[in-house]
C-alpha cells in the first residue's frame, strides 16, 4: 500500500484505503487489509466491518465528497455512519 500511494499520489506512507476516479463512472478502490486489523482492534470493531467502512469511504470519494477540510470530514463520516447503520445495527437499547 505505501508503494502504490507513494507512486500515484506522492505519499511516502502506507495508507488503509486508496481511491482512484478512472472517469466514465469507473473507479478502483484499493484497500489494506492489514490497516484495517490494526483499526478495527484500536476501535474494538471487526476487521470485516472495518473492512467495509473503507469500501464505503472509498466509493464516497468517487460520489465526490472529501475529507481534507474539518467541514468536509463531518459531512464524509456522517454518510458513512449512514451507511454502515443498517449493516452493523447496534444492539438493542444502543444509538
Amino acid at each position: 500500500m505505501r508503494t502504490i500511494n507513494k507512486k500515484y499520489l506522492n505519499h511516502d506512507y502506507a495508507t488503509d484505503v486508496l481511491t482512484f476516479d478512472l472517469g466514465a463512472g469507473l473507479g478502483e478502490i484499493i484497500i489494506c487489509p492489514q490497516m484495517a486489523a490494526v483499526h478495527a482492534a484500536l476501535h474494538k470493531t471487526s476487521t470485516d466491518k472495518e473492512i467495509i467502512l473503507y469500501v464505503i469511504h472509498g466509493i464516497l470519494h468517487l460520489k465526490g465528497f472529501d475529507d481534507h477540510h474539518p467541514k468536509d470530514i463531518i459531512q464524509m463520516r456522517k454518510m458513512e455512519n449512514k451507511l454502515l447503520r443498517p449493516l452493523f445495527p447496534p444492539p438493542c437499547g444502543e444509538g
